[in-house]
């Protein structure tokens, strides 16, 4: 199976980020352990590996449906390109975003399913996609989209709980049934890309825009910035495991509490450099009416707030405005300067960002 492809091993001598390793079996079982270890990876560096998620034959259908699009003729596959605006569904080619302050263009493709059309199908809730897309969605996209959700929503029912909020109110803002830009999103790079360029930045250090990522790769190249040091790292693929992160969202919600944290992708290290690299994940983000400002009604995030009053963590905007801005930060086509890049917050870790955004919605 394609999607199965046997690659050269991750390097030894590569150092890579300590993520916790977090049992899914023993979440769901209840284990008060293994949620507080899960709270605490949330907490410090906002990225966690997750075993036993039961995932396993919903992902690598979807790694083969991948491949298969995005083998496609480019012509037929630009007929449903994002554009500049900001739209979170659909085709983005190669080259259509900058990656830094000079305006290079990237080099990755992105297929983004909304959520929204996988539990609406065969009706169009968002938008249209390719027929290979409409010939998957019942058999591979919705049976991945479900088991994310019902993930993810487990993680955050966790994340409620040790927050102390009032239960459900987290899952209150992302329900499935409503709106939102949650996407099913496949990642392809070309080797000849990086295969000649140590490091080279495939996509540039952000925040991710949502509340939380599910993540699968197969080829190393994700990178974290270590808290503290400021040290890149690499995240070592695990087989069996997923890769989960804090977003924005969360953080917001969490007043800080909940990380989300700056990573980035580069060239996969050693002899994975010399093949293709593809990625599949689930971002869950706030439903599109969601406002972004912390949930004052948990003592936790009271003192967050209290303790550091210099972060304006009341964004004033809603989940749909924040995706969209952030997305369309990135096109080429909006790019307009170095002077102009370089002002653009790349996320929560940037209190610019929350200035702007507070501004912006008076």
């Amino acid at each position: 199976m394609p999607g199965l492809t046997a690659y050269p091993t991750f390097p030894e001598d590569v150092p890579t980020a300590p993520l916790l390793i977090i049992d899914y079996a023993l979440i769901k079982a209840g284990d008060e352990h293994e949620k507080d270890r899960l709270f605490q990876a949330a907490k410090d560096l906002g990225f966690w590996y997750l075993k036993n998620h039961g995932a396993d034959e919903e992902v690598n259908s979807m790694f083969e449906f991948g491949m298969e699009t995005m083998s496609l003729p480019l012509d037929e596959k630009m007929k449903f390109e994002q554009g500049d605006s900001g739209l979170s569904f659909g085709y983005k080619a190669a080259g259509m975003s900058a990656i830094d302050e000079k305006g290079t263009r990237d080099a990755t493709e992105i297929l983004n399913v909304a959520k929204d059309d996988a539990l609406a199908w065969p009706a169009v809730a968002r938008r249209t996609y390719p027929e290979s897309v409409n010939a998957c969605m019942t058999s591979t996209i919705r049976p991945f989209v479900c088991k994310a959700v019902e993930v993810n929503t487990t993680l955050i029912n966790v994340l409620n709980d040790k927050l102390g909020l009032p239960e459900g109110t987290l899952a209150g803002l992302h329900r499935p049934e409503a709106f939102s830009a949650d996407v099913a999103r496949f990642i392809r790079t070309s080797s000849e890309a990086y295969a000649a360029v140590d490091a080279k930045l495939l996509i540039l250090g952000h925040t991710d825009y949502g509340s939380l990522s599910f993540l699968h790769n197969r080829l190393g190249g994700l990178q974290v910035r270590m808290p503290v040091t400021d040290e890149w790292l690499y995240v070592k693929p695990l087989p069996g495991h997923a890769i989960c992160n804090i977003g924005d969202g969360l953080t917001v919600f969490s007043a800080g509490i909940l990380r989300s944290n700056i990573h980035r992708v580069v060239a996969p290290p050693g002899e994975q450099r010399t093949y293709e690299r593809h990625s599949l994940v689930y971002f869950t983000r706030p439903e599109d009416a969601a406002v972004l400002r912390p949930i004052a009604e948990s003592r936790i995030v009271a003192d967050a707030i209290a303790k550091n009053p210099e972060k304006n963590w009341d964004t004033g905007t809603t989940a749909k405005d924040w995706v969209a801005r952030r997305i369309s930060s990135t096109r080429f086509n909006n790019f307009k300067s170095a002077e102009a890049w370089n002002a653009q917050a790349r996320g929560t870790e940037t209190d610019a960002l929350f200035a702007r955004s507070a501004v912006s919605a008076k």
